[in-house]
Order: C-alpha cells, then structure tokens, then sequence
C-alpha cells in the first residue's frame, strides 16, 4: 500500500498516503519496556452484555411480573366475596351478590323488580362492600 492514493477532503488535490499513516494507532506507555496496549473506555455499565442482560430483567419485570399480580389480586378479591356483598362488574353494573357458584356468579341488580343476572367471576371488577372501601 505504498503507492496508495487517495482523495483529500477539498477533492481537488490528490496526496499519496504512506503505510507509516495506514497503520492502527496505539498509545505509548509511559515505561518504554512495557509492551504497547490499547484500551477501549467502557460505557457506564461495562460490558454490552451486561447491558442487554439488565434490559431483559427490565422487560420481564414489565411484561409478565405486573399482570400476574393483577390476577392474583383478582383472584384473591374474587375468593373473598360473598353473599350480600355490593359489587360492580367489569362492564358497569352494579349489584349484590344472591349465589355464588364456581362458575358464576348470580347477582340481583334491581329491587323493586327482583331483576338477577348470572356473570362469570372474571367478569367482577370490584368489590364495594362497606368493608373494602
């Protein structure tokens, strides 16, 4: 690569490079028996990997840890009802609980017409019992 020539940065004038200007640069220790090293800065948290493993304890913290606790409460406030308890369902309506089964749920929603309906337990929102509020 002696006779190497490239264009400068103006593109108007052409220089040769020499192989002396080609070669990596390394930094020279301050012993000069020492042997010469390069060292690469490291960013704040080291190592890439080390990075890419703390995004991913991130993710999984975001992702799955977060919703399972939700269904865990559900679950547990579902567990907790009982009859006569004043509840809403995920889709507005308000009633109090007649019968409980571990299938549904049968709640009363009107008292001058006697009006029940049956839902799901996952489809009990809250729970707004005297004690809960």
């Amino acid at each position: 690569m002696n006779n190497t020539w490239i264009l400068a940065q103006s593109g108007i004038t052409e220089q040769p490079v020499s192989s002396e200007q080609t070669e990596t640069l390394t930094t020279a220790p301050a012993d000069p028996n020492a042997p010469a090293t390069t060292t690469r800065p490291q960013g704040l948290f080291g190592s890439p990997l080390l990075m890419l493993g703390l995004l991913f304890v991130m993710m999984y913290f975001l992702l799955f840890r977060g919703p399972r606790k939700k269904q865990q409460q559900h679950k547990k406030m579902v567990q907790s009802l009982k009859k006569n308890d004043k509840v809403r369902t995920i889709g507005g309506i308000i009633g109090t609980i007649v019968d409980i089964k571990p299938d549904e749920i049968t709640l009363k929603v009107d008292e001058s017409n006697n009006t029940k309906i049956k839902v799901l337990p996952s489809a009990i929102g809250k729970s707004m019992s005297l004690d809960d509020i």
